[in-house]
């Protein structure tokens, strides 16, 4: 994994959306829209300063990476990507 990890691009530009929600749960007939456009770096940063409890409704865009990195980050990949971040 650490040779993947030496080619990630943290400077990749992204956007952090956020889900329309209705009791703290995401609103499918909606679309998510634009909170931050920046890099893939402080769209991480940004997420993470989230409160825990409502990051289900954000997701980070950005240009694939495979392996590690798809075009559409769930919560789970930004935690992942930002624990690998913290090893860079």
């Amino acid at each position: 994994m650490n040779d993947h990890a030496h080619q990630l691009d943290f400077q990749a530009t992204a956007s952090l959306y956020k889900w329309p929600s209705l009791n703290n749960a995401r609103r499918e007939d909606r679309v998510p829209y634009t909170v931050v456009s920046g890099t893939l770096d402080q769209c991480i940063r940004d997420f993470m300063d989230k409160p825990e409890k409502t990051r289900h409704l954000y997701e980070i865009r950005t240009k694939s990476q495979p392996p590690l990195v798809p075009d559409v980050l769930s919560p789970e990949h930004v935690l992942e990507l930002s624990r690998l971040r913290e090893f860079l």
